[in-house]
């Protein structure tokens, strides 16, 4: 089965990823802020995270930053309300694999988030 990190500290919108998500038949785990999600990226068996960047303790940007530099392959889908175009470039450059902004259509992240498992 496929399994799924969300990072993300808005307790609402990830219980509503991760009820959608399952619903589909996937796996799901919720990491609240970038410590816990360092520290469960690295357990084997998460095919994809999805990524807030506004997280407490450790943020988004240096969360992806930190994966990517230990050689995490696995895609990475940035979820966030940041808008601004060089915010997108910046994680875009740095090792995201995609980016949703907020809000969004479940139905658009889920057809995200299977086009990248299928190119694994």
């Amino acid at each position: 089965m496929t399994q799924i990190l969300i990072v993300e500290d808005e307790a609402r919108l990830a219980a509503f990823i991760d009820k959608g998500l399952r619903k589909h038949g996937f796996d799901t785990a919720i990491a609240e802020d970038g410590e816990q999600a360092l520290q469960m990226a690295d357990q084997p068996g998460f095919d994809l995270l999805l990524l807030d960047l506004g997280l407490p303790l450790i943020d988004g940007w240096t969360v992806l930053k930190e994966l990517r530099s230990r050689g995490e392959m696995k895609p990475i889908i940035v979820v966030t309300a940041r808008t601004e175009d060089y915010e997108k470039e910046f994680v875009m450059r740095n090792g995201a694999t995609d980016y949703v902004s907020k809000p969004f259509r479940f139905s658009d992240l889920l057809e995200r988030i299977q086009t990248h498992l299928a190119a694994q």
